[in-house]
């Protein structure tokens, strides 16, 4: 079983957290994987740097020019997670954009992430039917989970069909904006997150966008299965660097004292 599903079996709310390949340094990639594991994080996100951010707010783009400044690519990336598997057990998912991943050959993309341990891409900017129609196949030859995002304004058909051709959860944009963009939710929110709650997906549901703290964290996790965080563990990294990862994991779950 893929290692999402085995972790969405766990009984317990999940905390997702994203970050920038490269960033702040080209080579702290395996570290800041590593230390997330052993402070708490369920699965991780590898944001695999683009030229071309559309879906990224400000913070988020910000770290993917720096990495790229510093060097990353998707050779560099790969090659940083070549030996991944010998420390690290929880879910690994690449998130980005279409385009380097058409230069590098779909399908050759595919059998280097099933080689290097990945279970799972996020491809905000890849239509549901063009997966469908066309790469689906290579996905699950390869054993990916490839995570489709729902938002606000997504149709009730259109969730349903990425519902029935999903294997592991849906990414539920807390907002139509950019990463990053929102502190707290209103009832606008909680109604849809309730809303998407009460239609009973097979697929469960992991909410982004919009949490930083414990608070939003839990105001996401009372509909949903678990939630990411991106733009705020990322303006962590930028201020306090790699070595106090735990400071913001602990501060997210509560268990500083506990």
């Amino acid at each position: 079983m893929n290692r999402i599903n085995q972790k969405l079996k766990e009984d317990k709310k999940l905390l997702s957290i994203y970050f920038s390949a490269g960033y702040p340094n080209l080579n702290d990639t395996i570290t800041i994987i590593q230390d997330l594991e052993k402070h708490g994080a369920d699965m991780i996100e590898i944001g695999l740097p683009f030229s071309d951010p559309l879906a990224d707010g400000p913070t988020i783009q910000a770290s993917s020019t720096q990495a790229l400044k510093n060097g990353i690519t998707t050779d560099v990336l790969f090659n940083q997670l070549k030996d991944i598997r010998k420390t690290v057990t929880i879910p690994l998912i690449i998130m980005g954009y279409f385009n380097p991943m058409l230069q590098y050959g779909v399908e050759a993309f595919c059998a280097k992430c099933q080689e290097l341990g990945i279970d799972g891409l996020i491809i905000p900017d890849l239509p549901v039917d063009v997966y469908h129609d066309q790469y689906k196949s290579i996905f699950e030859q390869y054993g990916l989970i490839n995570v489709f995002l729902i938002t606000p304004q997504t149709s009730v058909e259109r969730i349903n069909f990425i519902d029935s051709i999903s294997e592991g959860f849906i990414y539920m944009v807390s907002s139509a904006s950019v990463t990053g963009g929102s502190s707290g939710f209103g009832d606008e929110q909680t109604s849809y997150f309730k809303r998407i709650a009460d239609m009973n997906l097979k697929n469960p549901q992991i909410i982004g966008f919009g949490i930083s703290d414990h608070d939003t964290f839990t105001q996401a996790t009372h509909h949903a299965k678990g939630a990411i965080i991106g733009s705020a563990f990322i303006k962590h990294l930028t201020n306090k660097g790699v070595a106090k990862i735990s400071e913001f994991t602990e501060a997210i779950l509560n268990t500083e004292n506990n």
